[in-house]
């Protein structure tokens, strides 16, 4: 390809191939610093051909999802400080669902240093970071999903329907054009939109970049979402908020 260098060539393939690439990984490859990898991934970006993630970079668009590893990288400090705010927002006492994926995962970190929560989930990563915390801790068993420990069937429905919850906190791949939350799986979603319908609070969390992206299928409308925790506000961010969500920023 002409006005690349060798180095940016193979970045290229490496994300063709892999779908993601870590700027680590890619150092480590290549021998070279990982500031010289990042220097290729923004001049790549710039020039349209792939797109640049914190850490790391994907094919243009986010063509293809990420897997549950990749996925653990990207946005890491980001994830932190959502699950940080996320977690100041839920009062002693309070009965807790947590759904599944990294960003609720780091909710459930968060968590984990709190005293007297009941807190239900259908994540086994959720759950293992949980394990010592003091809290009641309660899974809904079910059939594993996915490598994230994701549950779900009618025996993880049946759970929460029988159960109430002060918070449900969810994860969520995008955001259809009216606010509404979107994922992909709808196993998946099912597990949200029933603990939705039996929480007394609804909080979303995710990064911004969630924000610009549409997924495949719609998990809730926007009206039966009470709070969006995120990292900054992005445009669809501040249109839910019109809307009437509470969208909170934790930078």
């Amino acid at each position: 390809m002409d006005g690349l260098s060798e180095r940016q060539e193979s970045l290229l393939a490496a994300v063709r191939t892999q779908g993601f690439v870590t700027i680590d990984a890619m150092a480590r490859q290549f021998d070279v610093s990982a500031q010289s990898v990042r220097r290729d991934i923004i001049h790549l970006d710039q020039m349209g051909l792939l797109q640049r993630f914190h850490g790391g970079a994907g094919p243009v668009g986010g063509v293809g999802r990420l897997d549950y590893r990749q996925k653990q990288v990207l946005e890491r400090d980001a994830k932190a400080g959502i699950g940080r705010r996320a977690a100041d927002l839920i009062p002693p006492g309070a009965s807790v669902f947590l759904d599944v994926g990294t960003t609720v995962e780091a909710v459930a970190a968060a968590l984990a240093v709190r005293q007297g929560l009941r807190i239900f989930t259908s994540s086994l990563a959720c759950a293992q970071v949980l394990i010592e915390s003091g809290n009641d801790v309660f899974v809904f068993g079910g059939a594993v999903l996915g490598p994230d420990g994701s549950m779900g069937g009618e025996t993880v429905l049946a759970g929460l329907r029988d159960t109430r919850f002060d918070f449900a906190v969810l994860g969520f791949s995008g955001v259809d054009s009216d606010g509404a939350l979107m994922d992909y799986d709808a196993h998946k979603i099912a597990v949200k939109r029933t603990a939705a319908s039996r929480s007394a609070c609804v909080m979303a969390v995710g990064t911004s970049t969630k924000l610009a992206r549409v997924a495949l299928r719609r998990i809730i409308p926007a009206e039966d979402l009470q709070i969006l925790v995120t990292d900054k506000v992005a445009d669809q961010g501040e249109a839910m908020r019109q809307g009437g969500v509470e969208v909170i920023a934790a930078a």
